[in-house]
């Protein structure tokens, strides 16, 4: 005659499995997501394969940078475009301007790209943006961003790539502030931002959709390099689509407006983008500074 064990032994039993279940398949999980390896060997899309570096003077009175494969691609759509690069020596000296981009991203209002622009003394612009580096045919998605999914780089550009393909090929609103720091903190960070990217290069990182994104890796280079100091976990640098607030709280933006609503309006670059979409002069065009 076969036993069968009780009914009671059976739900035990079944308890047991369920409470081993639930506690071993986190663990994997999070062992396997913490021992994944970084890596900039990956078969990347064609406008994030080739990483762009800075190469500083040898000689320590020079005060000239190369920066090496400044993205400046020609778009038809956010996914047809074509991809070149270039190689420009600037002076530090020549430095005059920051700005302050954010674009707004479809779904909750907090949810927004940000980056940075620095202005030259020959009025061009040199756009630095912190991103996912997105493998071939793969798509953003925050609880992705939690598990190591993508690795980080900086994309350093022309403004009429970066911001042209923002407001114009993906149709976002996309907000363009003028940010006074100070000389010296303008210098030191760009710096910052500059070796930032070549650390990158030699030592990647993953991105992290609380820890390392797009707007906590420039509030931390500011944090480092200027008088400000940004709390990372500060909800409107968490969700930067509330950034302008807290730089507009703090006097940063130079404007003599005081609501944010106000200062959206008159900041918003989405009609100067689509005038200027294709001229030499975008940059100019965006901040009216063009005839």
């Amino acid at each position: 005659m076969t036993h069968r064990p009780s009914k009671d032994l059976r739900k035990i039993r079944f308890r047991h499995i369920l409470l081993t279940l639930l506690l071993v398949v986190p663990l994997v999980l999070v062992v396997t997501v913490l021992t994944k390896t970084a890596s900039n060997d990956r078969e990347w899309s064609p406008d994030q394969q080739i990483l762009a570096y800075a190469e500083f003077a040898a000689d320590a009175d020079s005060d000239s940078v190369t920066i090496r494969n400044i993205r400046n691609s020609r778009y038809r759509s956010p996914d047809d475009y074509v991809v070149s690069h270039y190689d420009r020596t600037v002076s530090l000296g020549d430095l005059v301007s920051l700005d302050y981009m954010v674009e707004k991203l479809e779904g909750f209002p907090g949810f927004a790209h940000t980056l940075l622009s620095f202005g030259f003394a020959d009025s061009t612009y040199i756009a630095i943006s912190v991103e996912i580096r997105k493998e071939l045919g793969e798509s953003y998605h925050p609880l992705s961003g939690m598990m190591r999914e993508y690795e980080l780089m900086y994309v350093i550009a022309d403004e009429r790539d970066v911001i042209n393909l923002r407001a114009n090929y993906r149709g976002n609103t996309v907000y363009l502030y003028p940010i006074e720091i100070g000389r010296a903190s303008l210098t030191n960070l760009f710096l910052s931002m500059l070796e930032r990217a070549n650390g990158l290069r030699e030592n990647p990182e993953f991105y992290h959709t609380l820890t390392s994104t797009c707007t906590t890796n420039l509030a931390r280079a500011a944090s480092e390099t200027t008088e400000e100091r940004f709390w990372m976990y500060h909800p409107q640098i968490l969700l930067p689509g509330f950034s302008d607030r807290l730089l507009l709280k703090r006097s940063l933006i130079q404007t003599g407006l005081t609501d944010i609503d106000d200062v959206r309006e008159a900041f918003m670059i989405n009609a100067q983008a689509e005038s200027h979409r294709d001229s030499e002069g975008f940059s100019l065009g965006i901040r009216n500074l063009s005839n």
